[in-house]
């Protein structure tokens, strides 16, 4: 399987994501969307966004690893805030500094949203991969 990453001398220069990614051969893994809550269904770091950004990315890791594929296998990522405000951006970027490649990162959407599934979840990351 061949992953291409891409990022156009016409398009602004990307921090923490990948304009382009195309994929040849291998087999997709589309994973639904992860949340901050821990093993017994109790959400992680209420109120605390960077808390439960890093508790969403170790719970798409595991979804991952049960796949066999890990967090370099993700070709493309859609993250969704409460209440989005630039501020947030800081516990995001470093939530993907820490798991995520600097070189070959994903390709990324940050949406902002007025609610998620569970009152008090604040992010929640899908993610697709692709694996040989």
């Amino acid at each position: 399987m061949e992953k291409k990453f891409i990022n156009p001398d016409t398009l602004h220069a990307p921090r923490g994501y990948t304009h382009v990614v195309t994929v040849a051969g291998g087999r997709m893994l589309f994973v639904a969307g992860q949340v901050a809550v821990d093993k017994e269904g109790q959400i992680v770091g209420r109120g605390d966004l960077k808390t439960q950004a890093r508790k969403a990315a170790e719970n798409l890791a595991a979804a991952l690893k049960s796949a066999g594929a890990s967090l370099a296998d993700v070709v493309k990522m859609n993250t969704y805030v409460v209440n989005y405000k630039p501020d947030d951006y800081r516990a995001i970027a470093d939530m993907r500094r820490e798991f995520f490649p600097k070189e070959n990162a994903p390709a990324s959407t940050l949406i902002g949203v007025a609610a998620l599934a569970i009152d008090g979840l604040l992010i929640e990351i899908e993610a697709v991969a692709a694996l040989p």
